[in-house]
């Protein structure tokens, strides 16, 4: 397969007519009309691949959203469910099938596993008495390509199920899509592992791969180099506010599988509006990637020399230039109109927010934590907060990024703080800091059972000033905090832009890094202190008087792949890198998180 020239991406359209193809061979297994029942999280990754027309065209009759409460569905004589593998679907499903056996209702029913089916799920059904009745499927629907260059698994229970409950079913489906990527566009040369779960998806990638020590001609495969992060060597930079336009789009509406739905306050209309945001939007393309604090002045700017190509219409002659006018240009005027002015009112919903509440003394104390300036004023912001009974997210935001930056908060403090936040959001949240204290999110700085006496406290002491934070330890070395406040997030020069100028985001740091030296040489003052270790593997043997490290196009096709989520900063940031240093970033992930899920997903009770 030709490699792709420096300035193009992989097609990776491809990946996404496969996954059509063997969807609709699935239906076909069953012939005739029948239902659709869709798991709700795979109702938006399914419509990027499949239209409602295609289903009908393969016979759907209706389609429903799984709903584990209902305990008997009505529909056509047959079913097809398109699930998650969960024991709990499992019991739902078995409580449909029991139930229309009771009234001697016949009909067919077949239970496709997205991506695929775990013993665990079987024996329920078989437990239920039910095995007989369905027949089992499995549907690999791995990477869903979001854009030119973002492919997402949309998995965002992998940070939950993976880091916090040790569970890793869901590393088979990382590597397996390594695998499928592969297939299409060319073994990867180059691996580097960030963490636990990235050497254990390498690990099995290669056990499924069956990697062999035969030479190859890598040239001629798209991808140069692949690059597996753990999110938990990097829980502050989701955590941190979102500066960029596409990151406060996430933040403020929401964007589900590269969907946002503006409401009426947007729209300006009764109803509501739903993009698809991707680089086919010029408008979108243009903005995305931009500092919040430069986007509405060009959007105005587009939005004038719109109106002058509107213009033009009033200086038309003939009524030959006016039918090429009204054939050609007015309905992509009048598209493109519609696209900014919902952009325009997204971005003043996104200011009336960021101009009320007190955002500016918040982002200020969230740069104070990141410099690791100001402890004493942090805490006393946090507890103004809790006083107040601020959003709990805003104020768990704050307690998380206090305990990453000081590598634990002191005892005394974390008592008050954990006890305050009880009291004003109730004791269900203290499974919530459990479950932060087991990802190594909030904890205490532990000081010994004994430190009350002279001996350990001098101990004690002692440790706390060997104690620095690893944190700022990375910070000093990786230079995360840039030494100049005059930072121009117009003409940014630096990746610490997409937070204006407080913060280099330390994955995509490592990422620079990893590249800059081909790989972790010297880099060991560094890694020491990201969990779960680094790992390397290089492919591509070096010809004679050459090195591996070839200057060829191919080896500047970078694919970063990250376990547990990233963020559109994170994403703007390495598209910033890319410019910079020449390089083209594939970004995949588990999932798109902003700080918001990322903490909802191991909360006990999430706000509502």
């Amino acid at each position: 397969m030709a490699a792709p020239s420096v300035k193009g991406f992989p097609d990776f359209q491809r990946l996404k007519i496969l996954a059509k193809d063997e969807f609709t061979s699935l239906l076909d297994q069953m012939p005739g009309r029948k239902d659709l029942v869709i798991d709700g999280e795979l109702m938006k990754p399914l419509d990027r691949i499949a239209s409602v027309s295609l289903l009908k065209q393969r016979g759907v009759d209706k389609i429903f959203k799984f709903d584990s409460s209902l305990k008997s569905m009505h529909g056509c004589e047959q079913r097809i469910y398109l699930v998650r593998p969960r024991m709990t679907t499992m019991k739902a499903i078995a409580d449909h099938i029991n139930s229309d056996r009771n009234i001697n209702f016949k009909r067919k029913y077949s239970i496709i596993f997205v991506p695929r089916k775990l013993h665990t799920c079987l024996s329920v059904l078989e437990y239920e008495g039910v095995m007989g009745c369905v027949t089992v499927s499995e549907f690999q629907l791995d990477f869903v390509p979001l854009d030119k260059d973002v492919l997402s698994l949309e998995l965002p229970e992998f940070l939950k199920s993976f880091y916090l409950e040790n569970d890793q079913t869901w590393i088979h489906t990382v590597a397996k899509s390594l695998v499928r990527l592969q297939a299409l566009s060319g073994e990867i040369g180059h691996v580097y592992c960030i963490g636990r779960g990235a050497k254990m998806v390498n690990d099995l990638m290669n056990f499924l791969m069956k990697r062999n020590s035969s030479e190859q001609d890598f040239s001629r495969h798209e991808i140069g180099s692949l690059i597996l992060i753990d999110r938990d060597v990097d829980y502050v930079t989701p955590l941190c506010s979102q500066l960029t336009y596409e990151g406060l789009l996430d933040e403020t509406f929401g964007i589900k599988c590269g969907t946002i739905e503006f409401g009426p306050e947007v729209t300006g209309k009764q109803q509501s509006a739903k993009l698809l945001l991707n680089s086919d939007d010029a408008i979108f393309e243009d903005v995305r990637n931009r500092h919040f604090s430069n986007v509405l002045g060009y959007l105005s700017s587009k939005a004038k020399s719109l109106q002058q190509d509107f213009d033009k219409r009033h200086g038309l002659k003939s009524v030959g230039d006016m039918k090429d006018f009204v054939a050609n240009e007015l309905r992509r005027l009048k598209e493109q109109k519609s696209v900014l002015a919902n952009h325009i009112g997204a971005c003043e919903q996104i200011l009336g927010k960021k101009t009320k509440g007190g955002f500016e003394d918040y982002l200020q104390t969230e740069h104070s934590l990141l410099e690791g300036s100001g402890l004493r004023d942090n805490v006393n912001f946090i507890e103004e907060l809790l006083f107040k009974q601020d959003n709990m997210l805003k104020t768990l935001k704050l307690i998380c990024l206090l305990s990453l930056t000081q590598n634990g908060i002191s005892p005394q403090t974390y008592k008050s703080l954990k006890t305050q936040y009880l009291q004003s959001h109730g004791f269900e949240q203290l499974v919530t800091f459990s479950n932060l204290k087991s990802l190594g999110i909030v904890t205490d700085q532990e000081t010994g059972s004994q430190a009350g006496t002279p001996l350990n406290k001098v101990a004690s002491g002692m440790a706390a000033m060997t104690r620095r934070s690893t944190f700022q330890s990375l910070c000093k070395k990786l230079s995360l905090i840039p030494k100049s406040d005059d930072i121009d997030l117009k003409n940014p020069t630096d990746m610490s832009y997409v937070f204006s100028g407080a913060y280099t985001p330390l994955s995509c740091k490592l990422v620079e890094q990893v590249l800059t030296r081909g790989g972790f040489t010297g880099m060991e003052e560094i890694t020491k202190y990201l969990p779960g270790g680094v790992h390397s593997e290089n492919h591509v043997k070096a010809s004679k008087g050459k090195s591996a490290r070839q200057d060829r196009p191919v080896s500047k096709v970078v694919l970063v792949y990250f376990l547990g989520g990233c963020t559109y900063s994170e994403i703007t940031a390495l598209r910033f890198l890319g410019k910079l240093k020449g390089y083209i970033f594939v970004i995949a992930t588990t999932a798109i998180i902003n700080s918001s899920t990322m903490l909802e997903s191991v909360m006990e009770k999430p706000p509502i």
